[in-house]
Order: C-alpha cells, then sequence, then structure tokens
C-alpha cells in the first residue's frame, strides 16, 4: 500500500487544479473542465488521463471552477480526513451548481468505488460517479446527465491500463512528469482499501511506458516518476513474440520474455542519460536485489526508495498482513545501504494499531533509529470500512495513546531528517532546476538525487530543466541551500 507522502508525488492534502488546455482535436465544445485531485500520486496521474479523453471531445480545462460546465474530483480513501475533505468541497460545489443548474459535479476515483450510494441517494452531491478503470466511459457518463439522469460506473477491469492514452500533463513545469506503469494492487494489508477501490495488479506493456517517456523528454521533461501501488512487481510478458523495441539507442528483445521491474527501469533509463528516473512505491517483501543493482548501475536512477516499514514489531506486521517481519526488512534496508551507499530511504509509519502495546510501539521507534531514515510520512491508525482489519480487530488503542505515540515518532523523525541534511553540508549536489523558490525569485530551487529540495541563487548561466552543481553551504530543517559551481 502507498500512503500519502508530502512532497511533489505523494500528499493527502493536496489539490489540483488543471490548466487551460486546448483539445487535442481541434474542436471547442464549448465546455469547460475542471479537475481536483486529492492523495496519491497516482490520483493525480489519473486525472490527467481523464482530461486526455476529456480533449478529445472537446472540452477545454480551466484552473477556476467557477468557471467550469463539468466539476471533477479525483478522490482518496486512504485517510478519514481526507474524505471529510472531499465532502465539504462536494457542498461547495453544490453551491455552484445554484447558480449554475447545468453545471455537472462528479466525483472519480477510490470514494467514487465505495461511496457510490453515499454521494448519489443520500447526499445527493453529486451526478456522475466514476471509479479509477472506468475513465474512458466518462463522455457517455456526461451525456446521461445531460439528458437528466444520474450516471454511475464502478466496474473493475482485469486489462485496463490506459495504455494507449498520452496524458495531459495538468499544472506541470514541463520538467517532472508522473508516468503509471500498473494499476491496482494484489497486496492485502489488512488496513489498506486499494485493493478494494482500484482492483487486481495488472502492468502496462513496457514498449508504451519507454515511448510515453521518451516524448516526455523529447518536449523538454528532464524527470519522471514512475508510478504503480507496488512496482517491485511490475511484470508483463506479451503473447507472441518476434518484436524490437527501441530503447535509445540499443534494441530490447521485449516481446515473448518476462520484462520485471528491474528490467523496466533499466529501459527507461536508457532513453537518454539525462532523463532521470524516480519510482513510488517499493514493496519491502518484492523489492530485489537485482533492482538495486539496477540503480547503482545508472547515474540517472535517483538513488532514493519510499520503502514503507509501518510498523517495526513483527506481530503487528503479521496483524496488518504485510507479508514480512522485522528481520526480512531490516534485511532489505541492509541490501540497500551495501549495494548502493547513501542512499537516501523514506518510509510509511501508522501508530496505534489495533492491539499495538508499548513494547511493540517501542520496536518502531528503534527501527527507526536502526535504518535513520531521510523522510518518513506518519499517520494514526484510521480504521477504513471494508477493510480486513475492520472486520477482523477492534480499534481499541485509544485517541490519545495514538496520538501520543505518533508525537514520538515526528519527533525521532524531525531528529533524523535533519542529520541526513546536515551530512550534505560541504558537499556538491547534482540537481535538476525547477523554477524559483517558493520564498524569493531571486533562488531557484530543484531536487537532488536524494531527493532532497535544494536552493540556490538565481543564475543568468542556467534555467529550469537543466542541471546544475551545487555546493551545499548549510540547511533549515527541510532545505538544503548552496551556491552553484562549475
Amino acid at each position: 500500500m502507498d500512503l500519502v507522502i508530502p512532497d511533489k508525488t505523494h500528499d493527502e492534502s493536496r489539490q489540483g487544479e488543471a490548466l487551460m488546455l486546448e483539445p487535442k482535436d481541434g474542436k471547442n465544445n464549448g465546455r469547460k473542465l475542471y479537475i481536483e485531485s486529492y492523495g496519491c500520486a497516482m490520483n493525480f496521474s489519473d486525472s490527467e488521463i481523464v482530461a486526455s479523453i476529456l480533449s478529445d471531445k472537446g472540452f477545454e480545462t480551466t484552473g477556476d471552477y467557477s468557471n467550469a460546465d463539468v466539476i471533477f474530483i479525483n478522490t482518496c480513501s486512504i485517510r478519514e480526513n481526507a474524505e471529510q475533505r472531499v465532502r465539504n468541497r462536494l457542498k461547495e460545489f453544490t453551491v455552484a451548481k445554484v447558480k449554475n443548474p447545468g453545471l455537472v459535479v462528479g466525483v472519480l476515483g477510490c470514494m467514487a468505488e465505495r461511496l457510490k450510494s453515499k454521494f448519489l441517494e443520500e447526499e445527493k452531491l453529486v451526478d456522475v460517479v466514476v471509479g479509477p478503470d472506468a475513465y474512458r466511459d466518462l463522455p457517455g457518463l456526461i451525456d446521461k446527465v445531460d439528458d437528466g439522469q444520474k450516471a454511475v460506473n464502478v466496474l473493475l477491469s482485469r486489462e485496463e491500463t490506459y495504455a494507449d492514452i498520452n496524458p495531459v500533463r495538468l499544472n506541470s513545469n514541463g520538467i517532472n512528469a508522473f508516468v503509471s506503469i500498473m494499476r491496482g494492487c494484489d497486496n492485502m494489508c489488512s488496513f489498506c482499501v486499494v485493493p478494494f477501490t482500484r482492483g487486481r495488479e495488472r502492468s502496462r506493456e513496457p514498449q508504451s511506458i519507454v515511448k510515453e517517456c521518451t516524448d516526455l523528454f523529447n518536449q523538454g521533461y528532464r524527470e519522471v516518476t514512475l508510478l504503480g501501488q507496488n512496482v517491485d512487481s511490475y511484470k508483463w510478458q506479451a503473447e507472441g513474440g518476434g518484436q524490437k523495441s527501441e530503447v535509445g539507442s540499443q534494441e530490447s528483445e521485449v516481446d515473448g520474455v518476462v520484462v520485471n521491474f528491474a528490467n523496466l527501469l533499466e529501459m527507461v533509463a536508457l532513453i537518454h542519460p539525462d532523463l532521470r528516473v524516480r519510482f513510488s512505491t517499493s514493496h519491502p517483501k518484492d523489492i530485489t536485489d537485482e533492482v538495486l543493482y539496477t540503480i547503482a548501475k545508472y547515474e540517472n536512477i535517483c538513488n532514493y526508495i519510499h520503502l514503507p516499514v509501518q510498523s517495526g514489531n513483527s506481530r503487528i506486521l503479521e496483524l496488518m498482513n504485510r507479508t514480512y517481519d522485522r528481520e526480512w526488512y531490516i534485511n532489505r534496508v541492509d541490501a540497500i545501504r551495501r549495494i548502493i551507499p547513501g542512499c537516501a530511504i523514506s518510509t510509511d509509519v501508522i501508530t496505534g494499531f489495533c492491539t499495538e502495546t508499548d513494547e511493540e510501539h517501542q520496536d518502531t521507534l528503534s527501527m527507526m533509529d536502526y535504518v535513520q531514515y531521510d523522510f518518513a510520512y506518519m499517520f494514526m491508525y484510521s480504521e477504513r470500512p471494508g477493510t480486513l482489519a475492520a472486520k477482523r480487530y477492534a480499534d481499541d488503542i485509544p485517541e490519545a495513546v495514538k496520538s501520543s505515540r505518533l508525537k514520538e515518532v515526528v519527533a525521532k523523525q524531525q531528529q533524523y531528517s535533519y542529520l541526513r541534511l546536515q551530512q550534505q553540508i560541504g558537499k556538491v549536489q547534482k540537481v535538476l532546476i525547477e523554477g524559483f523558490s517558493k520564498k524569493s525569485d531571486k533562488d531557484y530551487c530543484g531536487r537532488n538525487d536524494h531527493n532532497a529540495m535544494v536552493v540556490f541563487p538565481v543564475g543568468e548561466n542556467y534555467k529550469p530543466g537543466q542541471y546544475v552543481n551545487v555546493l551545499v553551504e548549510r540547511t533549515t530543517t527541510a532545505t538544503l541551500i548552496g551556491t552553484v559551481i562549475e
């Protein structure tokens, strides 16, 4: 499961507003589309697929919902507070509907699949409810609403990957892009709704992924993040064989043989040395030494791995159905440290899972001491209806205890995050310039190989989309600060 990460690839609190873009076919049906996204990077990637499908039908996107004819909110069911924020937002859209009776309001994504009847019948907040595998049906569903009907399609698919859809890049800086490599999840973590809302795992064919990444590079993008609920379980095998796929300057025999995640990483890395490659999320049970050696082999594959631990205690991990124990996780961390020295590691932590004792909580803290994570994304356990944990276990840890444990975890992580940044002082970092710093147009910002933000003065000889070498001179609690050197 991929919990929400508050950075440029994951953030439960993020909301995306679509930009104005021309329809692909050059036609304009006079209608404007507004999409707002919440949750993980997969949701933001899905919104770009939706924008593409509707752009083909003549819709333009807008960043102002008051100007929209169709409003979609792409939702997340990971946390209860995320669902509440979506409900509050839908009520705002309902007010807008009073002023514009023809306005179509729809819910996409994970909440759509899980709460379809509530949205349509009980709360009457929306006209359209569409699950993650039914986005191709959106034009027809909008037509139904135009005819005075409510429209629903939340059917899950075993085949849909949207491999042939060229996503419309929303809110893009023209430098970083998400590329979905697979959909769904076969892991049945007891706390997680994703297998129920996104269906079974299926991998996208590698040729389409390489083509999308190549096209992005040719358009000026310099970083791609390969997305999947569990990228390490990526596996694709074509029917038949004999075809060859151009990858960078090489030909790769991909049809008729199994392509795993290590193979795919290499294929994308070979597109061009200046195309930086990231990925999210890895699962501790599946990440292999082959993947680690591939990362170590190519300079343009970032030395950064998000490896969710959730708990440092083996009994709790078993209750969570994570399918690894404390020793296995430590083995994978040791392998990362051995094969990719200096690799940054981030994680997810849940405090107060069902029946967790104080001693078991201490195991999580000791795991943090062992790994010394660069980043961590930390939450109190929130029971989600329909999950295995909700059916099997009592949510029996008092909220005050959950909160107290979370505070301990946060305090410890702040210590290690700052330590990791301090270790970069005096070192030269290769940084991809993303744009101006949030605080000043006299400074640029960009991320280094370890996914840390670096801020440095603007110069005449470089601009966004270029790589620069930055000597780190100091750090805040969250940002490296330095100067470009030749």
